[in-house]
């Protein structure tokens, strides 16, 4: 498994070309409490920076961009239950799709998570 991140404050698990997406905690923290969260459609196809999805928390409305092109198959459906969970576990339970990657060595010019701790500090 590898773990990416984007200068858009979103991580990447990425293990058999199916890259796991989520907001990071620096992201959750600076939107502040999530009050809603909208996911896409499974089944959609996505180009690398597309509005993905979109939260809304007490501060204001952002979109969470696809960090890579690829079809979504799978959406937490639990984050928009319970949107509070992006901010309770941002890189666990609170990830928002599963991609199958269009190809998957273009994760490799992502950040690694050293390189994403110093483009935040």
């Amino acid at each position: 498994m590898t773990i990416k991140f984007t200068e858009e404050h979103e991580w990447l698990k990425i293990e058999d070309g199916i890259a796991t997406v989520g907001i990071t905690a620096h992201a959750a923290e600076q939107l502040g409490d999530l009050v809603f969260v909208e996911l896409p459609e499974v089944g959609a196809t996505f180009e690398k920076n597309d509005d993905a999805a979109t939260v809304e928390s007490v501060k204001a409305a952002s979109d969470v961009f696809c960090p890579l092109a690829g079809e979504i198959t799978e959406v937490n459906e639990a984050i928009t239950d319970n949107p509070e969970l992006v901010n309770a576990e941002p890189m666990e339970g609170g990830w928002f799709f599963k991609l199958k990657l269009a190809n998957p060595a273009d994760a490799d010019a992502l950040m690694d998570e050293a390189a994403y701790k110093e483009f935040i500090a």
